[in-house]
């Protein structure tokens, strides 16, 4: 059976601590699935060469994957993502959530989907709270999805049951 990744928001003030990547990958070792580190487009482009630096060292660890949050309702701007080394494109919910009804949102969620595919990275949707929303989301192609249609969050005990 394939093993559902492990989503991790990542605050910017974790995310720029120097020790970070080796607390994680002493933490990491012991997660028996892939592990998304989600971190916002703002943390960043706050300081675009340390979060390279830090993004490089995560990545050491095959089992990490980045994934840029929010994606679309930040900066916007397209020209980072081909220097970003990062996995995975995470659709904003404020598209999710208004996909079933919204002609304009669903042409700015395949856009990005399209985007990230010609990139070659995958796309996560989230805030996915109906069959519909899902449903949607996966005629379009995207890759990965999250909200309380599958599971709330949930604390780490519970999270180990299902993993």
């Amino acid at each position: 059976m394939e093993k559902k990744p492990i989503s991790v928001n990542v605050t910017a003030r974790t995310f720029k601590n120097e020790n970070f990547p080796n607390e994680l990958f002493k933490y990491a070792k012991d997660i028996p699935a892939p592990l998304i580190l989600e971190i916002t487009e703002r943390i960043y482009m706050d300081d675009v060469e340390t979060s390279r630096k830090i993004i490089k060292r995560l990545k050491e660890n095959k089992n990490v994957k980045i994934a840029i949050d929010d994606f679309g309702t930040g900066y916007s701007s397209l020209s980072y993502l081909k220097d970003i080394d990062t996995d995975i494109l995470k659709i904003d919910m404020s598209f999710v959530r208004r996909i079933v009804e919204d002609e304009k949102i669903r042409a700015i969620v395949k856009a990005i989907i399209t985007l990230a595919k010609d990139l070659n990275l995958s796309t996560l949707a989230e805030g996915v709270e109906t069959k519909e929303q899902y449903e949607i989301l996966k005629s379009m192609g995207v890759d990965l999805v999250q909200g309380f249609y599958f599971s709330k969050p949930l604390p780490e005990n519970e999270a180990q049951l299902l993993i």
